[in-house]
């Protein structure tokens, strides 16, 4: 199967074939369609396992599509209003499918890491916790972290997630792991972002040291950030305070292109929330609510020449208005 990810127009395809078989019982002319539909190639297969993951209603993604499509007559018999839905997914999201929905690009290791982390974080909310030697984190949406505090050092493993730091004064050396190699911070406030491929460092005060897996290093100071891998240490930009501002529930958009809005808002969401890419590159300013998408969103239409489509109750799509 091809490792390309389903553009815009094929999830949006699979998005509405769900919602028709889901309405009403399918014939065996729209049963054929579909099936030809799914057929034609490795990405509207790969689109409608996405729907399927998305939606709850199915088996895991290996699971057989015409079996799938078996199962939508007793999805249709337990829809519910778009609000039950949502709530069912949060009520979910807290327990086994930590990480699941909204991390789909992350490696499966972590995600199933983050179901026994010291500390965790639900879709659509933050954490603070004040750690032993007095270090305050915070715990973005979707997010899990190990500590190990030893006699000669304070270890903290990013599972999955992002984390805010505020370092104390300890003696000991404080280190962050992440996949990709080590930060050890040098007196410091910093935020540290877990990709799917590799990690994203702001340091907003102080200092921090990077290491790669690999042995790269790297000091990256107070207004800077920076992105690496298990091989190299990327240039130096300006830290974007969008990176320490959701510590206080707010999206800061400053310049942002519509794109990366909906990409950070969807770390908040549960279910897909997608752009059309005609206006992706459409830029957004100002405060936007992290714990209350819909209104968010709603803050979005008002200032933009965007609506807000819901395909399903959990597929929501920002087109042209």
């Amino acid at each position: 199967m091809s490792a390309a990810r389903p553009d815009h127009a094929t999830l949006q395809q699979a998005a509405q074939w769900y919602a028709q078989l889901s309405a009403s019982p399918p014939n065996q002319a729209m049963r054929q369609a579909w099936r030809q539909w799914h057929e034609e190639s490795d990405m509207h297969r790969q689109a409608w396992q996405y729907v399927e993951r998305i939606s709850q209603r199915f088996a895991p993604l290996q699971q057989d599509a015409e079996t799938a499509l078996q199962t939508l007559g007793s999805a249709r018999r337990n829809a519910r209003s778009r609000r039950q839905v949502l709530g069912t997914l949060a009520l979910l999201s807290g327990g086994a499918l930590l990480g699941w929905l909204g991390l789909g690009n992350a490696q499966l290791g972590r995600p199933l890491l983050a179901l026994r982390a010291d500390y965790r974080s639900p879709t659509g909310a933050t954490r603070r916790f004040d750690l032993a030697d007095g270090t305050r984190i915070w715990l973005n949406s979707a997010s899990a972290l190990d500590v190990d505090y030893q006699t000669d050092l304070r270890l903290l493993r990013l599972l999955d997630g992002e984390v805010l730091i505020e370092t104390a004064r300890d003696p000991r050396p404080l280190v962050v792991e992440t996949a990709e190699g080590r930060l050890r911070a040098l007196g410091t406030r910093f935020s540290v972002v877990q990709h799917a491929n590799h990690t994203q460092l702001s340091v907003f005060d102080g200092a921090v040291e990077v290491r790669s897996a690999d042995g790269a290093a790297r000091v990256s100071r107070a207004g800077q950030q920076l992105t690496f891998d298990r091989q190299r240490i990327g240039d130096s930009s300006p830290a974007n305070d969008l990176r320490q501002g959701w510590r206080d529930g707010m999206l800061l958009a400053n310049d942002m292109p519509l794109a990366d809005f909906v990409a950070e808002l969807t770390r908040y969401r549960h279910g897909h929330l997608g752009v059309a890419p005609e206006i992706a590159g459409l830029r957004v300013m100002g405060t936007y609510p992290l714990h209350d998408t819909e209104q968010a969103l709603a803050m979005l239409e008002g200032v933009l020449p965007v609506r807000v489509r819901y395909t399903l109750p959990w597929w929501a799509t920002l087109e042209p208005r």
